[in-house]
């Protein structure tokens, strides 16, 4: 029943739209409409609200005035939701001006709706829109039976290579993989020849018999024992020396034997046989100073030391030249001294 304050209110508003209005102004129109009134629920649709209106009237929906909140707007008891227009656009037809929102919608309950109509309010008046009904359907019983659709492989990349075959740690790591193996070999190796050779670092050369007799010499002069007055120990080293070198460089176990012994081994060898009388010189002289107590002249000292010296040179290994060919004949410079010296005899 409608009551006489309803009568008025309505009565009311009608006058104020015609007096409005009244000088020709058109009222603004307001149309919805739906891009699909069925949906799947959970998916997105597009209600298209189109305002036609004179131009330079500002108007606006109330209904997003507070959409920032949520991010949107319930309605049908929160329901289906209304997002913020996603776009809007303003065109001039003919007249008047045309405003076109396009505002999303998405429900997440499966059911029919009736949207309520959308207010639009220009200056102190409020105009409706046409009202909007939405089906939302469910998704589609899955049972026990129902296959399934499995992830999809991943894609291949494109100019395949063989390190997209690696695994990831492999690619970024493989310098310290390396390093690791590197080290591990190189520790392997080192096993290796300490076990073979009883060392790791290569040892130094030990020197010839002949430098290492030449630096004994050198250190026994640097002494200057019988400068000093100590002939006794200058022999003793000198001749300490001599057995050492004869030990090395010929074989002849000299550091055990005597000094006749010792001239009787250098008789038998045919590079020392005839330097015999520079050692014998030496072992005299020792036994004479050690044994009795005689105190030699310093050119006795001196002599000594230039006869041990002489004996290491002339006896040091010297590389023996090719004398002949390979087929046993005197090699080419031999044979040409030969034949000037008999030129050279020839002509005396």
């Amino acid at each position: 029943m409608i009551t006489l304050n309803s009568l008025k209110k309505y009565t009311l508003s009608i006058l104020l739209a015609a007096s409005a209005f009244s000088s020709g102004e058109a009222a603004p129109i307001v149309k919805a409409r739906l891009d699909s009134s069925n949906v799947m629920m959970g998916t997105l649709s597009k209600i298209e609200l189109t305002v036609e209106q004179q131009p330079g009237v500002k108007g606006r929906l109330p209904i997003f005035q507070n959409v920032a909140e949520k991010g949107y707007v319930g309605v049908c008891g929160d329901s289906v939701e209304l997002r913020a227009p996603s776009s809007i656009d303003t065109t001039d037809a003919g007249k008047n001006m045309l405003i076109r929102y396009e505002i999303p919608v998405q429900s997440f309950d499966s059911g029919y709706y009736r949207l309520p109509a959308f207010e639009y309010v220009a200056g102190v008046d409020t105009f409706r829109s046409n009202r909007l009904e939405l089906k939302v359907y469910p998704f589609p019983n899955v049972t026990a039976e129902t296959p399934i659709a499995d992830y999809a492989n991943v894609a291949d990349p494109e100019n395949k290579s063989i390190f997209d075959t690696l695994p990831d740690w492999l690619v970024d790591y493989w310098w310290v993989i390396l390093l690791v193996i590197s080290a591990a070999v190189l520790g392997w190796w080192l096993w290796r020849r300490y076990r073979k050779e009883g060392h790791i670092l290569p040892k130094k050369p030990e020197p010839t018999p002949y430098e290492a007799a030449l630096a004994a010499l050198r250190d026994l002069k640097a002494k200057k024992l019988w400068e000093n007055g100590m002939e006794k120990e200058y022999f003793t080293d000198l001749t300490d020396i001599l057995r050492t070198y004869l030990y090395r460089r010929f074989g002849i176990n000299a550091m055990e034997m005597t000094s006749r012994q010792i001239l009787a081994a250098l008789s038998s060898n045919k590079e020392t046989k005839d330097k015999r009388p520079m050692i014998r010189q030496i072992l005299d002289m020792a036994d004479f100073v050690k044994f009795a107590k005689v105190r030699p002249l310093p050119a006795d000292n001196v002599a000594s030391f230039e006869n041990a010296e002489k004996f290491i040179e002339e006896t040091k290994p010297v590389e023996k030249k090719e004398e002949e060919d390979a087929t046993g004949n005197p090699s080419n410079d031999r044979a040409a001294g030969k034949k000037n010296g008999n030129k050279k005899g020839g002509g005396k």
